[in-house]
């Protein structure tokens, strides 16, 4: 395991051939070698692997048992200078029962054997034929290659000081109280299930989902292992599926009905699973008094070959296709949904807003619609005002005009120049002085026009500020940072981007689809200093405080996953490798730390908004701080990063 909590780990899918167990040994040594070879620390094999699953009555013939057994006598010695555990499945005879085995092997010594303990009778299995439950023998042990090893369900499996392992075999995943749950309750943090699941249509859709949902309930790295090419196909098939999921998220899986023999691996973070634990506090209930003894099997420091894992860009939506467009939809929903309980309950029938022609004032209004459309509001009770100020430009000024006009709700424009002027004269501030007072004051003229116009017309000001300007203050206190309700509080920059292109995407209405898309090709900036014949980037906010999609990803890793400043900037350049260098990212990382600890006090104040997401900075939900926390530990481990 790296400095960062890493465990490499690997799922083996090999050719078998049934009843012979020499030559399936010689596939697991292979294996064994190559998943050394990437630096992994566990590798785990298909149920009853040395022999073949489908073995049927051969499993009563003592020459396959026999066979096994020299098997595995063969590949612990050929194994034995490797610096991981392996897992293998095999019959183990015990006086007079026979059990369906997993056997922990490493350093050329048995670490422990774990019977099956739920053996399927239904359908196409017949293994009570066979085999007995682990759960009918009060063994404790049991003697095994001339060693004398631990047996029992009840082992976990401690990999070096790195982490907990607990070990399923097939049907004891599909049953109501699998054993994995207790192993993980007990301190398990990787799981493994040996497997011989055939396929059929549509089986394996729910597998997945499955392992998935196991996964996440336990707050653990699940590894799946099952049975491929070589099993006997005489009522069968097998597809060999090999999957590697983390708390939920998929991160491996084997393709399916490949007549190749395949080897998966992944960078498992113990460090994640074990800080969703502390975060989830009933998991830490359901704790009682130790039911597994813990077997110690050394293993490498996993340190070796390539980082195995994918480290998405943007860890808030997915990647693309009929997932995304899932999302979008849905995020859509929740926001649209928080604020029609808050306009039903209030009484109110018109919503007021700022319109720029930006991103988020954009998202806001196709929330707001949404929102007055499944109550059966009239969408002229939707008033979007278009406030023109110093650094107003044509394009989203135009934008906003349009778009308004084109999804029918009531618009006015009120510029805000000469009361900003007159408020300058007021203060005594020299208007040729583009202070952050000269950009304030706009911020704020606004929200006051918003929520007068509100009172007028016995509406909600709806706040269109999103959660990356929350995570780094980018937003004038007691200015757009106060509203009646904010629409996109939990909405990241990078994910308002995602929902504004897909509702392009949705649109009806071919005009509405193309300034839409233009809102999002549009440079994310303030307006708010004249461009007095200078280049209009200037004003670019990512341009100022660093790029969004930076931020983003920093947000998330530092407020869901917990992690420390080293780590992020670790994973921020698996992310971005061959956009950003270290050094851009670790200038970019400071910003976020000094921005997020200094602009707390604002977020202390913000104003309701649902919650959408993993990550949400409300001071009444998710995220509570002082307002007055130090940031010098995480700079400083920034700083003494950049030379790692």
């Amino acid at each position: 395991m790296n400095r960062f909590g890493y465990l490499k780990v690997a799922a083996a899918v090999p050719h078998v051939r049934v009843a012979d167990c020499r030559w399936n040994a010689g596939r697991a040594v292979e294996l064994i070698g190559r998943a050394a070879e990437r630096g992994a620390a566990l590798v785990v094999f298909p149920e009853l692997s040395l022999t073949g699953y489908t073995c049927g009555d051969l499993f009563l013939q003592s020459g396959l048992l026999r066979a096994a057994e020299e098997s595995l006598a063969d590949l612990l010695r050929r194994t034995a200078d490797l610096p991981l555990a392996a897992i293998v499945g095999m019959p183990v005879p015990l006086g007079p029962a026979l059990y369906n085995c997993a056997v922990v092997i490493g350093g050329g010594t048995i670490r422990g054997v774990v019977p099956k303990t739920f053996i399927p009778n239904y359908s196409e299995f017949y293994e009570a034929r066979h085999f007995s439950s682990g759960a009918d023998t009060e063994l404790t042990a049991c003697r095994l290659c001339g060693q004398e090893v631990p047996f029992g369900r009840d082992l976990l499996f401690r990999l070096g000081d790195y982490a907990t392992m607990g070990i399923e075999i097939c049907e004891d995943m599909w049953v109501p109280l699998s054993p994995s749950l207790a192993q993980a309750v007990d301190g398990a943090e990787v799981l493994v299930n040996l497997s011989a699941s055939p396929e059929s249509a549509g089986k394996h859709d729910y597998l997945r989902a499955l392992v998935r949902q196991q996964s996440e309930r336990a707050k653990a790295a699940y590894i799946y292992c099952s049975a491929g090419f070589g099993e006997s196909s005489t009522d069968l098939s097998f597809a060999g599926n090999g999957i590697i999921v983390e708390n939920g998220a998929m991160l491996r899986e084997t393709e399916r009905f490949c007549t190749e023999e395949q080897l998966v691996a992944a960078d498992v973070d113990i460090e994640l699973l074990v800080t969703a634990r502390r975060r989830t506090s009933t998991f830490a209930q359901h704790r009682q008094e130790a039911a597994h003894r813990v077997i110690a099997v050394p293993v490498g420091a996993s340190s070796s070959g390539a980082f195995e894992r994918p480290i998405p860009r943007n860890p808030y939506m997915p990647a693309g296709g009929e997932e995304l467009a899932v999302r979008c939809r849905e995020v859509l929903d929740i926001q649209s949904w928080g604020l029609m309980q808050r306009l039903d309950h209030t009484g109110c029938r018109h919503a007021v807003l700022g319109i720029s022609g930006g991103l988020d004032s954009t998202l806001a209004l196709l929330v707001v619609v949404r929102a007055f459309d499944k109550l059966g509001y009239d969408r002229r009770g939707i008033v979007g005002i278009t406030m023109p100020g110093f650094g107003t430009s044509d394009r989203t000024y135009a934008n906003a005009v349009e778009l308004m006009h084109e999804l029918g709700v009531t618009l006015r424009e009120i510029p805000i120049r000469k009361a900003c002027e007159q408020h300058f004269a007021d203060i005594g501030l020299d208007p040729s002085d583009r202070s952050a007072t000269y950009e304030n004051a706009q911020a704020r003229e606004r929200t006051q026009i918003l929520m007068d116009v509100a009172n007028q017309v016995g509406g909600l000001v709806i706040g269109t500020g999103d959660l990356s300007e929350l995570a780094l203050g980018w937003a004038t206190y007691n200015g757009d940072q106060m509203s009646m309700y904010g629409v996109n509080a939990s909405v990241p920059k990078t994910m308002a981007r995602q929902i504004v292109g897909w509702a392009a995407d949705d649109a009806a209405n071919p005009r509405v689809a193309a300034i839409l898309r233009d809102v999002v090709a549009t440079p994310v900036s303030p307006e708010l200093l004249p461009s007095d014949g200078a280049d209009a980037s200037a004003q670019e906010t990512e341009r100022v405080v660093g790029p969004y999609e930076l931020h983003d990803f920093f947000l998330y890793h530092f407020v869901w996953s917990g992690f420390s400043a080293a780590k992020i900037l670790f994973l921020a350049e698996q992310a971005f490798r061959g956009k950003y260098d270290r050094p851009t990212l670790t200038r970019w990382l400071k910003v976020f730390i000094r921005r997020f600890f200094a602009q707390q006090f604002k977020r202390s104040a913000m104003p309701d908004g649902p919650k959408v997401g993993a990550v949400t900075l409300s001071p009444r939900g998710d995220w509570r701080m002082p307002s007055d926390a130090a940031a010098e530990e995480w700079l400083r481990e920034t700083d003494e990063s950049q030379n790692d």
